[in-house]
């Protein structure tokens, strides 16, 4: 009977710890069971959030870029000039400041000693009440006799222009949003000046000029042929 009754009790004690165990796992599983669930919802819930991000246009697509110069008041300025594209678009230009200096345009590759950059800046307005093409229509000249002979071959005359004067490379960068301009607008890949807004340009060159070239002896003239129906350089006087 002892060994009976042993074994009942044995047989009980396997018995209590297997359902202990059993109920633990249970209780184990709930627990797990109610974390997945609740990770589900926080990635599905994440999951919305970034697709709600995504879907929000960025300001680039707006074409609000916060590179095109910061706001200003209007400088003084030589008289304006009005020239129309044949696609009809049309632009006023008003000569403000030129000079030279190492760095006209911000983060350049200082130039070799004895030399600097030439720039001009000057008011680029769309002159009409749509959007027109972001262009730049003025360019840089300078006398032949201040260009370094590293880059005179790269300083070229153009036709309608004093034969003394050339222009080297150059770039032209927004420099300010004036008088209240909204920023260039995006359309479609083209970038669009808004209606009647007004920015300041500069314009650089991208190869050296001699230090002893003046601000008097730089010059900016219009001559491309989508501005003057002539092909003659059209000067923008200075202040």
């Amino acid at each position: 009977m002892s060994n009976s009754h042993n074994g009942y009790h044995s047989h009980r004690r396997r018995k209590h710890s297997t359902a202990g165990r059993l109920g633990l796992a249970g209780a184990v599983a709930g627990v797990v069971g109610i974390a997945a669930v609740a990770g589900g919802i926080v990635f599905l819930r994440t999951g919305t959030d970034t697709g709600d991000k995504t879907a929000r246009p960025s300001l680039a697509s707006q074409g609000d870029s916060g590179a095109q110069g910061s706001a200003g008041p209007a400088p003084k300025a030589g008289p304006p000039l009005n020239f129309t594209t044949p696609e009809g678009y049309g632009y006023s230009l008003a000569a403000v400041r030129a000079g030279t200096d190492r760095h006209p345009l911000g983060a350049t590759q200082a130039p070799p000693d004895g030399t600097s950059y030439a720039y001009a800046d000057y008011v680029l307005t769309n002159s009409q009440r749509r959007p027109v093409l972001l262009d730049y229509p003025a360019d840089l000249f300078m006398p032949r006799s201040q260009i370094p002979p590293s880059a005179l071959e790269r300083c070229m005359p153009q036709a309608g222009i004093p034969d003394e004067l050339c222009t080297l490379p150059n770039h032209s960068k927004i420099t300010a949003r004036l008088d209240g301009s909204k920023p260039p607008i995006d359309d479609n890949g083209d970038t669009m000046i808004p209606a009647g807004a007004s920015y300041l340009v500069r314009i650089a060159s991208d190869l050296p000029v001699k230090d002893a070239l003046s601000a008097d002896a730089l010059r900016l003239y219009v001559w491309n042929a989508r501005f003057t129906s002539d092909r003659k350089g059209i000067e923008l006087a200075f202040p």
